[in-house]
């Protein structure tokens, strides 16, 4: 380098003094004097002077140049290492440079600038992917559809394009992603929610959804469904407005079947008239929540069922006397069977007169009757109890009179047909009749305990059962007493006949014959003949119905407990009773004083 100065040198110069000796030649030819000679000469020297000064001048600058070049890659390259979160590279350049030239360090610099802006060209493009489909999914989020130019909004100067930055960016962008697919499942739940309830309502599913959004239902090229979450706040809220919608419809339509249930019930309707709104028990039967069939709660049948409410209740109006004198027979038959008083404020003629006279209105009768009829049922429904030991007592009291008639027969022991029959039921009716005092102190007491639970008389067709079973003691108890004085009077009798015989002998007499044939239970029918004749007691303890009747036949228990009533209020003549035992033993005993040889 310093070899090829020194030659340029010497050429130089050289050619320098060439020059001034030709030029002295020119001058000396021209014929210059000296003094133009040297202030030509010194203008050449400034001239040289200047042209060296120049020169000096652009190679600093150039040099100038090249420093600001080098530092402002530097400063690019300290950028974008920066902005991509590289290592930082100057710190493999600082020590070079003192050994390199600035052309060489800008030549070093240039292709890694390439290289950073290439890379950051590639980043910027994957944060713009990133946060377009971050602010897309955002706009879908909060119903805005003006989406913000993603590489526009990249700051290349103060933006973070690290791989950490793009890894949050990433992580915000799948975040969002699960929200939206959570948001679209939330989304298709409620249209298909509302479309099951517009359904079962008998609405328009199209225009509901479409009142909230139109692209809810309708998907069309470039368009995607509504996940904002006003669309999903409005979607509840016609969610909660059908479900209240049907909550009142189905109470609607509970109150008008309700109506028509009970206009069946009294119109006696056919299962073949009902059978045309038979879909809206199976509807009732179920709760409003799991009412699913399509239509179910429409307003069209809705105003059928009114529609048929409607025609059964103008013709009921027509029919409402006959339904209140049905209504009223079947209190009547319930309290006939349970023996109970019906109300009489509303009899049959009350009621017949009430309505032809338009006192009263037939639909309040009618339920005043229906009233009477719960209560008559509740009231059955606790007596029952009672009711079917009553069923037991009367039926052993037929037991009992069967047994006395039974027991007076003088043919029981033939061997007839059916005598095994009567001689098993004999001991069953035995074993029955010594029960009868236990059953009736059972019955009081049980009978006393539901007059204290239900604070009312307990009454059997208008008469206080307590009333009737201690008139039945008193009855029963007479008739015992009767009994043993009869037996008492036939051992004095036997005693009196068997002292006459142990001192006059047995002899037979005709009219004695007789008597024991009264005693057997025979009685004289006139022609020299005698038949069977079962014996009565004037307190016996149940009518000649009872012999015959079913044990389940009203009419005979209401005979037999006015029977009972009666005997209750007649006192018993037992001085009566007493005379015709006498004058019996005396017509025995003078028959045999007859019959006896005169002394």
């Amino acid at each position: 380098m310093a070899f090829a100065s020194a030659c340029c040198s010497v050429h130089m110069s050289s050619t320098c003094h060439t020059l001034l000796r030709e030029l002295e030649k020119i001058w000396k030819d021209i014929g210059e004097t000296e003094a133009d000679k040297d202030r030509m000469l010194s203008e050449l020297e400034r001239d040289c002077l200047e042209v060296y000064r120049r020169k000096v001048e652009e190679a600093a600058n150039t040099k100038a140049c090249l420093h600001q070049s080098v530092a402002a890659k530097e400063a690019e390259v300290a950028t974008l290492m920066a902005a991509l979160g590289e290592l930082n590279i100057n710190s493999l350049i600082q020590p070079e440079k003192k050994s390199v030239s600035l052309k060489e360090q800008l030549a070093l610099v240039t292709p890694l600038i390439d290289d950073l802006r290439v890379k950051k060209d590639d980043r910027v493009r994957q944060f713009a992917d990133v946060k377009t489909q971050i602010d897309k999914i955002t706009s879908e989020i909060s119903g805005y559809s003006n989406i913000i130019n993603s590489v526009s909004s990249l700051n290349l100067e103060d933006h973070d394009l690290s791989l950490r930055n793009l890894s949050e960016y990433k992580s915000h962008l799948r975040a969002l992603q699960k929200e939206k697919s959570e948001r679209i499942q939330k989304v298709l739940d409620c249209v298909n929610e509302v479309h099951s309830l517009c359904g079962v309502l008998g609405m328009n599913f199209d225009r509901t959804v479409s009142d909230v959004h139109p692209n809810l239902h309708e998907t069309s090229l470039g368009q995607s469904t509504n996940i904002s979450t006003t669309a999903l706040e409005s979607l509840e809220q016609t969610i909660s407005k059908l479900k209240t919608e049907r909550k009142v419809r189905y109470q609607k339509l509970k109150d008008v079947a309700g109506l028509l249930f009970e206009l069946w019930t009294l119109m006696d309707t056919t299962r073949e008239e009902k059978s045309n709104l038979s879909r809206i028990t199976s509807i009732l039967r179920l709760s409003e929540a799991d009412v699913t069939e399509p239509g179910a709660l429409s307003w069209e049948v809705i105003q059928q069922v009114s529609t048929e409410v409607e025609r059964l209740t103008k013709l009921k109006a027509s029919r409402m006397k006959e339904l209140v004198m049905k209504r009223r027979g079947e209190l009547e038959d319930i309290c006939y069977k349970n023996h109970i008083e019906p109300d009489p404020s509303t009899s049959a003629d009350k009621s017949s007169a009430m309505i032809d006279s338009g006192l009263v209105d037939p639909c309040e009768l009618l339920a005043n009757i229906e009233a009477q009829i719960n209560k008559a049922k509740d009231e059955a429904s606790s007596r029952k109890d009672i009711m079917d030991r009553i069923d037991w007592w009367l039926s052993a009291c037929e037991e009992e009179n069967w047994l006395e008639d039974y027991n007076q027969d003088y043919r029981r022991y033939s061997g007839g047909r059916g005598a095994h029959i009567n001689l098993k039921r004999a001991e069953q009716a035995r074993n029955k009749v010594t029960k009868i005092s236990i059953v009736v102190n059972t019955l009081i007491n049980k009978t006393l305990a539901w007059e204290d639970e239900k604070q009312k008389l307990f009454l059997y067709d208008g008469v206080r059962l307590v009333s009737i079973l201690e008139d039945y003691k008193v009855v029963r108890r007479q008739k015992e007493e009767s009994k043993k004085r009869a037996r008492n009077q036939k051992k004095l009798h036997d005693m009196l006949l068997s002292d006459k015989e142990s001192v006059y002998g047995s002899k037979p007499s005709p009219r004695r014959s007789n008597s024991f044939s009264k005693t057997n239970g025979y009685r004289d029918n006139g022609h020299g003949s005698v038949t069977p004749s079962p014996r009565r007691n004037s307190t016996t303890c149940a009518t000649p119905e009872l012999l015959s009747t079913p044990r389940s036949n009203s009419a005979r228990q209401n005979g037999y407990f006015k029977e009972m009533r009666r005997l209750s209020t007649v006192p018993l003549n037992f001085i009566g009773m007493a005379k015709e035992d006498t004058v019996s033993f005396s017509s025995i005993s003078g028959s045999e004083s007859e019959s006896l040889p005169q002394g």
